[in-house]
């Protein structure tokens, strides 16, 4: 359905005195390929600052690529004009990290939700109210609160809203960025619960977005770990999980937390070191390898490229195929281990 391909997003910099050159522009996403196909729900997890929301909104054309193909159905979307471009976002919506900050404070939640319904003539304008009503008895809400504004709702009741007005347009796909990082943990499980209902109802594809890999796992059928602009590592769900294989997925997996004492005292202490490379001066070679307790020469000269491996997964990473399987094959001895004692 949404295919990317090759894409690259840049910021231009500033030079901090007059009559210097103005630095490199910044590199937020770099040759990402991603396919996500009908009614599939694909996740992408990294840090905060590796580049997930960039592609988002790439993704979206809110932020232009700088090269590389967004293609719908195969209609390049970075070709089209925002006048060409309104027919096709009907068919992708955001669903937004801060669902405050992404409603008009000067509309109802009921106008809100209403406004993409009037900008696409998606019903006769005495129908409008009764579409409205009814996305919200979708997402939960009572029509009731069509004439509250967002400062009167709670932070689950505006993110409800925000699921509402992205499908009074029709959404085949929605492009959800940290919908939930904002939100306490008890409403956090009620609307990762109302996502899966709407997919299994409307047949609805995501790309859900989070730093949360407990949540990502959820929701997602395969699932893209992102390292400082690129793709790392991208498999099914639970072979990512079962058998991470990049370093870096490996090292994320170590690193969520568990209740079970007795587990987390057998894993120890985890072994991802050091902070996120800066995207204003990122390391050469494969940006993972100053962190890397694999990495070899090759991996501070040449960025390894997102290649198919033999397991059906796609990993950008120098180690061989052998070496790789030697790794997968000692944690999965190691995870059987743990789980007889």
């Amino acid at each position: 359905m949404l295919h990317a391909r090759n894409l690259r997003v840049t910021f231009t910099r500033k030079s901090s005195r007059l009559f210097r050159p103005a630095p490199p522009p910044l590199v937020a996403v770099d040759g990402v390929n991603l396919e996500i196909g009908a009614g599939e729900s694909v996740g992408l997890v990294g840090e905060s600052g590796c580049g997930k929301s960039t592609l988002s909104r790439a993704l979206m054309q809110l932020v232009r690529p700088q090269s590389g193909e967004v293609l719908l159905d195969g209609v390049d979307l970075c070709r089209l004009g925002e006048r060409e471009l309104r027919p096709y976002r009907r068919r992708v919506q955001m669903v937004f990290q801060d669902p405050f900050s992404s409603l008009n404070p000067r509309l109802t939640v009921g106008q809100a939700v209403a406004e993409p319904i009037i900008v696409h003539g998606l019903a006769p304008a005495g129908d409008v109210v009764a579409k409205v009503a009814d996305l919200f008895a979708l997402v939960g809400l009572s029509a009731s609160m069509l004439g509250r504004y967002p400062h009167e709702l709670s932070g689950g009741q505006r993110q409800r809203v925000g699921i509402a007005r992205a499908l009074g347009a029709h959404a085949q796909l929605l492009i959800c960025d940290e919908p939930v990082s904002s939100l306490d943990v008890s409403i956090q499980a009620q609307i990762v619960n109302l996502f899966e209902q709407l997919r299994g109802r409307l047949g609805l594809a995501y790309l859900f977005v989070s730093h949360d890999l407990a949540v990502v796992r959820h929701l997602s059928d395969r699932i893209a770990v992102m390292y400082l602009g690129r793709i790392v590592e991208l498999a099914a769900r639970d072979d990512l999980y079962r058998r991470p294989v990049h370093p870096y997925t490996q090292l994320l997996i170590e690193s969520i937390p568990t209740t079970d004492r007795a587990a987390e005292k057998r894993r120890g202490p985890t072994r991802l070191r050091g902070e996120l490379p800066s995207a204003l001066n990122p390391p050469a070679g494969c940006a993972f390898h100053p962190r890397c307790p694999r990495a070899m020469e090759v991996c501070r000269t040449t960025p390894p490229a997102l290649t198919l491996r033999r397991d059906g997964r796609q990993v950008a990473c120098h180690l061989p195929d052998e070496t790789l399987a030697t790794v997968v094959l000692a944690a999965a001895k190691t995870g059987a281990q743990a789980s007889r004692s």
